[in-house]
């Protein structure tokens, strides 16, 4: 089968969207967004509790593109545990460099709107050191690439996106579209991330950068108080389908479908999201009561803090990231295992600490990812 080309008359494709398909969609999905919105506001410190969940959004994201690592892989990568293969090592820095990269693009939205400028730093930081990191990082491409099996030529491929001389003029397009009035938010995002992906405008890391749009948007626009909204998850399991409706736009024109499955998606991960974050918020909550009956120790609740943003973790970790005395560390983390919040992971050898585990947090976090 010939591969699909894409289109550029495609886009944008206002007029020729199914309003009233979708506006069925659009009301609960708006609203699942609002309700996990309400809930951001009620967490004390979505940046450290919800911290676990960032990082899994960077590890499914990642695995959609191939990669093996799971979260716990990278908790126990930066407590200091030697990962099972190079390959795996790899792995673990990719999500890193997401993680990384996500940083920076909230930075730069503290002063700019969410702009080509922005995207180009965070894909430079996110093939960073990384296996892409010969592929032009932050620099769009100048050369054809395509979209099909490992090594294929372009005749075998499933997508060509489109040339590299006319790549600066879709971008002028889709930058313009992202700052215009397109009549519902979420539709608009749905358009902006597949036309992004169409163009698909550097030789590695589309597909990442493309979900780390997601939140990016949302929170520019007010629809979430923090960029912390993860829809790879279902972007994950619902690969085929994804992939599928992705390419159905370029080949059959059809955006509403496209729409209606991202619509979907977004509502999904939203009461999903709402989920786990409400989940985290109570063990939070009840933990912190066991903390203050278990010990009065000055650095507890510090700790405590620390044990929910990095549930893999040594009294290293601890001392280095929060100024916390060693020796005080090491108490704190041993009454944790002693009263059973935390399981060893890793006993204390030479110069090396004990690493140690939050499993309850980890499960919720981690739901059925686990691999």
């Amino acid at each position: 089968m010939a591969p699909v080309h894409y289109r550029p008359q495609s886009f944008p494709p206002d007029d020729r969207l199914d309003w009233a398909e979708l506006l069925p969609l659009i009301g609960p999905t708006t609203a699942a967004v609002a309700r996990y919105g309400g809930l951001l506001e009620a967490v004390p410190d979505p940046d450290v509790l919800l911290a676990p969940l960032g990082t899994r959004e960077a590890v499914l994201s990642s695995r959609i593109e191939g990669t093996q690592a799971t979260t716990r892989d990278v908790l126990e990568y930066e407590a200091g545990q030697k990962p099972p293969s190079p390959e795996r090592r790899d792995d673990v820095v990719e999500v890193l460099n997401y993680r990384a990269a996500m940083r920076e693009a909230r930075t730069m939205l503290a002063e700019l709107p969410l702009c080509l400028r922005v995207v180009r730093r965070a894909h430079r930081l996110l093939l960073e050191g990384a296996r892409g990191s010969g592929k032009a990082p932050g620099e769009y491409r100048r050369i054809p690439n395509w979209i099909g099996p490992p090594n294929c030529k372009i005749e075998e491929a499933s997508f060509v996106p489109i040339e590299a001389d006319k790549l600066p003029d879709g971008l002028t397009r889709w930058e313009n579209y992202l700052h215009g009035d397109a009549g519902d938010c979420l539709v608009q995002l749905a358009i902006l991330h597949a036309e992004f992906e169409a163009l698909h405008p550097f030789l590695d890391g589309n597909g990442r950068l493309g979900r780390m749009l997601v939140p990016l948007f949302l929170w520019q626009k007010e629809l979430i108080g923090q960029p912390t909204f993860y829809i790879s998850a279902f972007l994950e399991a619902n690969r085929d389908a994804y992939y599928e409706r992705l390419l159905a736009v370029s080949r059959d024109d059809d955006w509403t479908g496209w729409c209606r499955f991202f619509l979907q998606a977004i509502r999904a991960q939203a009461d999903d999201n709402a989920g786990r974050a409400r989940g985290i918020l109570d063990l939070y909550e009840t933990t912190r009561k066991r903390v203050v009956n278990l010990t009065h120790a000055r650095h507890a609740l510090e700790a405590l803090d620390f044990v929910f943003e990095r549930p893999i973790l040594s009294s290293r970790d601890l001392s280095a990231r929060r100024d916390v005395p060693v020796h005080a560390a090491r108490r704190i983390l041993s009454a944790f295992e002693n009263d059973g919040i935390l399981t060893l992971l890793r006993p204390a050898g030479g110069r090396s600490p004990a690493i140690f585990m939050f499993d309850e947090l980890l499960d919720i976090a981690e739901g059925s990812d686990t691999e």
